[in-house]
């Protein structure tokens, strides 16, 4: 079945040249409206921000980005074609020799990341070799193949955990014949970037009355708008003002858990770190990391006429000289 190609630039609203800064803000911006903690439109929302993430996923990393610009130049060349169908970058063709070919639905990325940037059902192990015709009840019985794929999973999942329902797609290359089944996925809170959730007997049949191999699918978090992780602990840019960073402030900054009032004491500086116990991931032992915030000190690209006289009388009036070393 063909892939719908995804336009990843076009997703973020950027150009193909865009610098790794537009890109991120780009996706700030759109991840903020579309984010389903803030969205009205819940369902609508939610496969916006899939469609987000996987985007940021692929240009926000220079390798899957050289990668991917390398395949949009060549997308429409036919010599192209039979590499893609077999598997070219990375992916999953469904060769005779490698058993069944595996398509997941609901993991969070579209068949074209799964074809080019994901594992999409590659084996792991443990299949020494698929069945054959002529292979009869006294073959030796061989344990099946486990397969892996990606998961994509929020932070909302990661600090309360969640049951997700995804389609596995088996499709059989010597016959053409798909079977397509439902599963119950656990999501554990506190579960841990690239950690492995394994299904039990959901990967290949096996061979000779051979036990089914397992399904293991790893985690991959979802990018999000304000947060950025660090194992269990989160680190959040928080943006001040001139005035508020010289004369003290308080301030509402989003957490995990619902917006906080923090208060900002006079004479803030850039880079500087504020500590919000228990505010991150779960941890290991039960408990919670922190969330910090690192202070940026933002200044007003434009002023109006008004203010560029006030900011003239105070330039007048301050004794303030950052490069004085004495």
């Amino acid at each position: 079945m063909p892939i719908e190609f995804k336009n990843y630039y076009n997703v973020l609203g950027v150009a193909p040249d865009a610098s790794d800064a537009e890109i991120k803000k780009a996706y700030r911006k759109l991840a903020g409206k579309y984010h389903p903690d803030v969205a009205k439109d819940k369902t609508t929302a939610e496969e916006k921000f899939k469609e987000l993430n996987e985007a940021h996923e692929v240009l926000g990393d220079p390798d899957k980005r050289r990668k991917y610009d390398e395949l949009v130049a060549n997308w429409n060349h036919p010599e192209r074609q039979a590499s893609r169908q077999n598997g070219g970058y990375g992916g999953f063709g469904g060769d005779p020799e490698e058993g069944s070919e595996f398509h997941f639905e609901g993991t969070g990325f579209s068949d074209f990341f799964e074809q080019f940037f994901g594992s999409r059902g590659r084996p792991s192990g443990g299949f020494g070799r698929p069945w054959e015709p002529g292979m009869g009840a006294g073959a030796v019985a061989q344990h099946g193949q486990d397969i892996e794929g990606d998961i994509v999973v929020t932070l909302a999942e990661v600090l309360h955990g969640s049951t997700r329902t995804i389609r596995l797609q088996r499709t059989d290359p010597r016959t053409g014949q798909s079977t397509l089944q439902t599963l119950q996925v656990r999501i554990p809170p506190g579960v841990r970037e690239a950690q492995l959730i394994r299904l039990a007997g959901k990967g290949q049949e096996g061979v000779g009355g051979g036990d089914p191999g397992n399904l293991y699918l790893r985690v991959k978090f979802a990018k999000h708008p304000d947060f950025r992780v660090h194992d269990a602990n989160l680190y959040y840019d928080l943006e001040l003002s001139p005035w508020e960073a010289v004369m003290g402030a308080t301030i509402h900054m989003p957490t995990l858990d619902g917006t906080v009032s923090l208060k900002i004491p006079p004479g803030t500086t850039a880079e500087r770190q504020f500590r919000l116990p228990k505010k991150g991931l779960p941890t290991g032992d039960g408990t919670r990391g922190d969330l910090y915030a690192i202070v940026s000190i933002q200044v007003p690209s434009h002023l109006t006429p008004e203010e560029k006289v006030l900011w003239e009388q105070l330039a007048a009036k301050s004794t303030f000289n950052p490069r004085k070393t004495s």
